[in-house]
């Protein structure tokens, strides 16, 4: 056998090492919130399936929606949606090669963070005022 040093030899930086950049923990966030977007469709299709069922199914439902858990996954989703859609805004920019730069990626980044959140702000404010 081949003798290798292996003290000597140094290791590959981990992520415990690396700080990824502010674009890729963005598009890592996009995907997870494309596949978070599931629980609240799931909420969403129960509540309009126990609409249609009868007035147990719909109660049993309505409640569930109605109460913090069911805020709080739709509050969620909202905001995933919110996100996803700004994401997919940018990355046609991406596909017609505009904002590739690392400083104009980054920007593009904090603006779709912050888009988010101030859009599904204004929608929650809307929901409780109308």
């Amino acid at each position: 056998m081949a003798d290798v040093n292996r003290g000597n030899r140094p290791l590959s930086p981990h992520l415990q090492v690396y700080k990824l950049p502010l674009a890729a923990v963005t598009s890592i966030l996009t995907r997870i919130t494309g596949h978070a977007l599931v629980a609240g469709i799931l909420l969403i299709v129960w509540w309009l399936v126990g609409a249609v069922s009868g007035p147990r199914a719909f109660a049993a439902a309505d409640w569930v929606v109605r109460s913090w858990l069911g805020f709080l996954i739709l509050t969620g989703s909202a905001w995933a949606l919110w996100y996803h859609a700004l994401a997919g805004i940018r990355h046609l920019f991406y596909d017609a090669g505009i904002g590739l730069g690392i400083e104009e990626s980054r920007k593009s980044s904090m603006a779709i963070i912050v888009g988010s959140v101030v859009l599904t702000l204004i929608s929650l404010i809307l929901f409780f005022i109308l």
